[in-house]
């Protein structure tokens, strides 16, 4: 068992012999820690907790009771062959909350630094969520799904498999994400609409004020000019281009599900 020195250890917990534990690492009671599991530095985990065979967790991470990480995908066709959780550095992940290996063999659930994810809720295999993003309690994640970085997915949100979220949305309360949800803009409904600029966010992610004067405008002409998709898109590579716009643009005509509009 690699248990680094300085490694608290609660003695109801149980860490299997394959696992790594680093150093500043504090394990509450009753976790359960499974064989080939690396857990870095200077992370706490919860009483509660069970951590699954072949998960990857980095430094200054904060589990919190009852969460269930690199748990097996809930997927018909999973065959129970090796497949992993990476988890990064400094996130917050809250109480009773669950997040599953990969599907197929090998292939992997990826979640980046720094994201403060809430209570119960679910993120399912071969999902790649970024860095900073807050995803509210109650939030149901379906596998494959992609979301980038700086994205605030509130309360009871459920998106469906294979979507994308981009950088810096918001998405509110108990909406359902059935397609691909462009940067930097509101949406909300029962199938996300879109409904402005997502100000607050992007002064927080640090924009200035021209920088969202470009994108409010970039929304206008996607949204409310009545343009074709592919002519809004070349006015605003023509009018507005900088690297905002461009990531908008390019996210845009990426997409295979077609975009919330």
């Amino acid at each position: 068992m690699a248990i680094h020195s300085s490694a608290r250890v609660a003695s109801t917990a149980k860490v299997d012999p394959g696992a790594e534990i680093g150093p500043g690492v504090e394990i509450g009671d009753f976790v359960i820690i499974e064989d080939e599991v690396v857990i870095g530095p200077n992370t706490r985990i919860e009483p509660h907790v069970v951590v699954k065979r072949w998960t990857t967790l980095g430094s200054d991470n904060k589990i919190s009771a009852g969460a269930i990480l690199g748990s097996d995908p809930l997927d018909k066709s999973f065959t129970g062959k090796r497949s992993y959780l990476h988890i990064g550095n400094g996130n917050t992940i809250r109480e009773h909350y669950t997040i599953s290996r990969g599907t197929e063999a090998e292939s992997v659930t990826e979640i980046g630094d720094g994201n403060y994810i809430m209570t119960s809720g679910h993120i399912a295999h071969n999902c790649k969520v970024g860095s900073n993003n807050v995803i509210c309690s109650c939030t149901l994640i379906a596998g494959y799904v992609e979301i980038e970085d700086w994205a605030f997915i509130s309360g009871g949100v459920g998106v469906q498999q294979y979507s994308r979220i981009g950088s810096m949305v918001m998405i509110a309360g108990n909406s359902g994400v059935n397609v691909d949800v462009p940067p930097y803009f509101l949406y909300a409904g029962f199938r996300v609409e879109p409904k402005g600029v997502n100000v607050v966010g992007l002064r927080r992610a640090g924009l200035d004020a021209e920088q969202i004067r470009l994108l409010k405008r970039a929304f206008r002409i996607l949204y409310r000019s009545s343009l074709p998709l592919h002519d809004a898109l070349e006015r605003i590579r023509k009018d507005l281009l900088n690297e905002h716009t461009e990531h908008l643009i390019d996210f845009v005509r990426s997409s295979k599900r077609g975009i919330s509009r």
